[in-house]
């Protein structure tokens, strides 16, 4: 009896992984979608942020981070006619790539990752 509950509750956990992975790698969706680096986590974060709470961390840390950066680089766009915009925008691209990247390994050892950057809209 007590194998069959460690081992659907290391299957919960493996889930819950899954989970927070799936809300950081789903933010890859803005290089493809307008708007699917935010659209994207905040799907997979209302659907699993009841069944999961490491999925519900995640997807604000991962919300919060997008969010922010998304004003960035609405900033950096009208920084563009002064000339130093286009160097903060691809600051700010090599900053999402590295930091998501960085979170679905984090995710992956069961690590909720802080952002860095991150205007807490969601807490």
């Amino acid at each position: 009896m007590e194998d069959l509950q460690s081992t659907h509750q290391s299957n919960n956990q493996k889930q819950a992984r899954d989970m927070g992975v799936l809300v950081h790698a789903s933010s890859f969706a803005g290089y493809v979608i307008p708007m699917g680096s935010i659209l994207g986590p905040l799907i997979v974060w209302l659907m699993k942020r009841d069944e999961f709470d490491f999925a519900n961390q995640c997807g604000k840390n991962c919300l919060n981070f997008k969010i922010s950066l998304f004003i960035y680089v609405c900033i950096s766009a009208v920084l563009m006619f002064v000339g130093i915009g286009f160097i903060l925008l691809g600051a700010l691209a090599l900053l999402d790539i590295i930091c998501t990247i960085i979170a679905i390994i984090k995710a992956t050892e069961g690590v909720a990752y802080q952002y860095p950057l991150s205007i807490k809209f969601f807490k």
